[in-house]
């Protein structure tokens, strides 16, 4: 289990960085009005200039997925009831997630920044999450049907 953990790490961390940048890209195309935002302004202002911001971006973006792909190994603990392996795996990634959002000026620097940040993760997370619980119940439900028709091929 470590050394699956430590592979998905390893093999998160360009991952976090190509999907960090894709998002830029969108969010260009969204709100930059034909030009390419690399990253926040503010964490520009902050960092000095838009090489460092970008540095810094990308190293988070690059952690963030780390942490996101070595977690997902918590789905994989089969003693673990659902709701134990949710739980854990959504307390890691927010642990992961919130501060990388407030160092990288991804979520307003106050109170009500930070609770609508979290608030839209919560909502991502859960949409996310029925959508796996429904492909896993159709796969089970598949396999089931599967075992059954076997079965009776067996039986008779």
């Amino acid at each position: 289990m470590k050394k699956k953990i430590i592979w998905r790490g390893i093999l998160g961390f360009p991952l976090g960085i190509t999907i960090g940048y894709v998002i830029t890209i969108i969010i260009s195309l969204i709100w930059a009005d034909g030009y390419y935002m690399s990253c926040h302004p503010e964490l520009i202002s902050v960092m000095g200039n838009e090489m460092n911001a970008v540095l810094v971006q990308a190293v988070f973006c690059g952690l963030l997925g780390t942490g996101f792909a070595a977690a997902s190994a918590i789905w994989e603990v089969e003693h673990w009831g659902i709701a134990k392996q949710t739980g854990i795996y959504f307390f890691v990634v927010s642990v992961l997630m919130m501060p990388t959002a407030y160092v990288t000026y991804w979520m307003e620097h106050s109170w009500m920044g930070f609770f609508s940040y979290y608030g839209i993760f919560i909502l991502i997370f859960v949409m996310i999450w029925m959508v796996q619980f429904a492909i896993g119940k159709r796969n089970v439900k598949k396999l089931n049907a599967d075992l059954y028709r076997r079965k009776n091929q067996i039986m008779r």
